[in-house]
């Protein structure tokens, strides 16, 4: 197929060049209805964008064909049979594709590591999870993916479940071995979803770990504006498999998105594949390589400890890492990576991608270069030399993995519409949740609804608040309070 072209973009610029006028929604008419303030700050180029998907980029019909020439060269470019486009993020995508493999009441093996995206598509979907436990790190209190083996024994004791789904790469870099987990689901005729939200950039260069449809995926989910160059909410699926009916994974993803598709971010989706297909290899071999000097040279400021593929994968640990995200453990400041990722906002003017109780993570693309580097570099030297207005931070109780793991004792749904009621952490113990309760980011919850809450979980959630963790989610989200399960259920 010819990726020089870029069917959404090109029917963008010939709808301004032909001086189409609009009675349809958007209301602003190409900006002229516009606050001024908006029109400054965004631009003029940011409205005359967004513009009507049908009726307005195609004809009402979409007769012209633009977003499928868009997909359908997606697909090519990264090996899949079919691509979607979605403008309402991975959080959707991945709800359209275990719709599309699960009905409710039907059984879904599930790594407990997934995104809070999952947890809410079991909520709306009344899928039934089996969960598959992560790996679990002790040494560097961190999950990574779930093995194969750990698929295998989960669907031998739940036969009846409809597939599985494995979230990798985390947002810390640590890959699944997907050719085995696939494996396992094939031999039984299962279909295997992955959320590759942090992949995006995987299958353009071959020293990058293998990406999922690569890998034997059926059903792979992508956030391009992550890892790639598309536009907030930009995400796509793509389908390679004869288990997973195409016109049903349409059917679900139409069920779900929304019938006013922003073309802004479909045009981004299409010149991020554009720009891969043709530039890809060559772009990402530079960020690798960038990303190499900018880890050897974390190495060697004293404080900071830089955690490499030999920390992280191995037997019981990851199968694969991406070196693009650049974790760094400052517990040797004396400090949480809380703390640590807010003084470099406040003195730097660095915003970074995960601070948890003792790490913080800078997340490379390609479109870094050595000056952005630069001043990372130099910002990680300063924060080192601040390190006693650092110390004495609030000390977080982290639970041991065991600790962490909560019984699941009803079904999502049911605890989440079920009667509730709100009491204190003192009372909480023993309690079914009704409420997710996610460390955000990276947005993998803690606590899910109809998880029996124990003290240890408890503990580390409040202490991780008044540390500086963030849990948005949660009714009370300074956790004065939890919502569970009311006590006549």
């Amino acid at each position: 197929m010819d990726h020089t072209t870029a069917p959404v973009l090109e029917a963008l610029d010939a709808y301004h060049r032909r001086g189409r006028l609009a009675f349809t929604p958007p209301g602003h008419k190409q900006a002229r209805g516009a606050d001024a303030q908006a029109r400054r700050v965004l631009g003029d180029a940011v409205f005359a964008a967004d513009v009507l998907a049908s009726g307005g980029l195609d004809d009402r019909r979409s007769l012209g064909g633009v977003l499928r020439r868009a997909e359908r060269l997606m697909a090519d470019a990264v090996h899949a049979e079919h691509t979607f486009f979605t403008t309402c993020g991975s959080s959707l995508s991945v709800k359209a594709a275990m719709l599309a493999v699960a009905g409710p009441h039907e059984k879904l093996l599930v790594g407990r590591d997934a995104h809070k995206s999952v947890v809410a598509g079991l909520i709306l979907c009344g899928i039934v999870p089996v969960w598959v436990e992560p790996q679990w790190d002790g040494a560097h209190a961190l999950a990574h993916p779930p093995s194969a083996a750990s698929y295998e024994s989960a669907f031998a004791r739940h036969p009846d479940a409809r597939g599985a789904l494995v979230t990798s790469p985390t947002p810390y870099g640590s890959c699944a071995d997907l050719g085995a987990i696939a494996d396992v689901c094939h031999g039984r005729s299962r279909p295997l979803i992955v959320d590759e939200a942090w992949g995006a950039h995987l299958p353009f260069h071959p020293e990058l770990p293998s990406w999922a449809v690569d890998a034997g995926a059926d059903v792979c989910v992508t956030s391009i504006h992550k890892m790639g160059s598309g536009l907030e909410q930009g995400s796509v699926f793509h389908l390679s498999s004869g288990l997973i009916d195409v016109a049903a994974l349409r059917s679900r993803a139409d069920l779900l998105g929304t019938t006013s598709p922003s073309v802004l971010i479909y045009a981004g989706l299409d010149g991020w594949r554009r720009q891969m297909a043709l530039h890809g290899e060559e772009l990402l071999g530079r960020a690798l390589e960038l990303a190499r000097d900018v880890r050897a040279e974390i190495g060697r400021i004293d404080g900071l400890r830089l955690y490499g593929h030999r920390d992280l994968a191995g037997p019981g640990l990851a199968a694969d890492t991406d070196p693009l995200p650049v974790l760094i453990d400052v517990s040797e400041l004396g400090t949480t990576g809380y703390r640590a990722a807010d003084w470099l906002r406040s003195h730097r003017s660095i915003d970074l991608h995960v601070a948890d109780h003792r790490r913080i993570a800078a997340q490379l693309t390609h479109a870094d270069t050595p000056a952005t580097a630069a001043v990372l570099l130099d910002a990680l030297r300063d924060l080192v030399s601040h390190a006693g207005e650092l110390s004495g931070a609030p000390t977080v109780a982290v639970p041991t993995p065991r600790e962490l793991r909560l019984e699941q004792a009803c079904a999502p749904r049911d605890a989440y519409f079920g009667p509730v009621e709100d009491v204190p952490p003192a009372e909480a113990a023993g309690r079914i949740a009704a409420e997710m309760v996610t460390p955000y980011p990276p947005g993998i919850p803690a606590v899910l609804p109809g998880e029996r809450l124990t003290e240890p979980v408890i503990a580390y959630l409040r202490t991780g608040i008044g540390a500086g963790m963030n849990v948005p989610d949660a009714a009370d989200p300074r956790l004065r309070t939890l919502r569970v399960c009311a006590r006549d259920r």
